[in-house]
């Protein structure tokens, strides 16, 4: 393990909006997207979002991850998954949204907004966040249809899950570094950006089983009742 500094963490989760703009012989529709952290003690990563095809969804429960959900679960590395999206005619754009409170993180019990575009064939949403006190931990949706009508909303409540790519130590060394302040608990500059193959599991992505206290998390600090997360996209024209 490499330890990294908090703020070389927030450099792996850059902070932009990014248009990729994938051909479409239909005009394409704005969607608004609002992502609320329903956690206690959970920070999130900044939402990664994204629309595409039906078919090039970002996560499925019971299949092994991807190396994009990998980074982002373990490591809160969002560049794989981007490239990933910036290299797929599948997908028409992504987003990433920040915490609204001055820091990247998305804090328990804070939301956020942002607009999205899509047109048809385009029809679908996927959204990953990492559950930042976690070996391998994150949330999201990995297929959701996108609202048909003008001022139509979807609402979905999301689960934790397990990547199945990390042990859950819990420890703080094979954590990423910004748990511990963003949490109020001294993890003595412990941490690390980069994944140990020493902890590799090579397991499918599956319903995370929380926070034991096997390690330096404290379940009372670090642990949630599911669900995580709440989305609703809005399509708005």
């Amino acid at each position: 393990m490499r330890p990294t500094s908090m703020l070389a963490f927030v450099a792996l989760v850059p902070v932009f909006v990014v248009g990729v703009g994938a051909a479409s012989a239909n005009p394409p529709s704005t969607y608004r997207v609002t992502i609320t952290n329903l956690t206690d003690g959970q920070p999130f990563t900044p939402a990664l979002a994204a629309t595409h095809k039906g078919n090039d969804g970002f996560f499925d429960v019971g299949s092994p991850a991807s190396l994009g959900i990998q980074e982002i679960a373990e490591n809160g590395n969002l560049a794989p998954m981007i490239n990933r999206i910036e290299g797929d005619g599948d997908f028409f754009t992504h987003v990433v949204k920040e915490g609204e409170t001055g820091v990247p993180p998305v804090m328990p019990g804070e939301t956020v907004s942002f607009d999205i575009a899509a047109a048809p064939p385009h029809n679908f949403l996927s959204w990953a966040s990492m559950l930042i006190c976690t070996n391998d931990g994150f949330t999201g949706v990995g297929t959701l249809k996108l609202p048909s009508e003008i001022g139509q909303k979807v609402t979905v409540e999301t689960q934790a899950y397990d990547a199945g790519t990390e042990i859950n130590t819990e420890l703080f060394a094979d954590l990423v570094p910004p748990c511990g302040p963003l949490t109020g608990v001294d993890s003595m500059g412990q941490g690390t950006g980069m994944s140990n193959p020493a902890l590799a599991e090579g397991g499918v992505i599956h319903h995370h089983g929380g926070i034991t206290g096997v390690g330096d998390l404290v379940p009372a600090i670090h642990a949630w009742d599911n669900p995580v997360a709440m989305i609703t996209v809005e399509r708005l024209g």
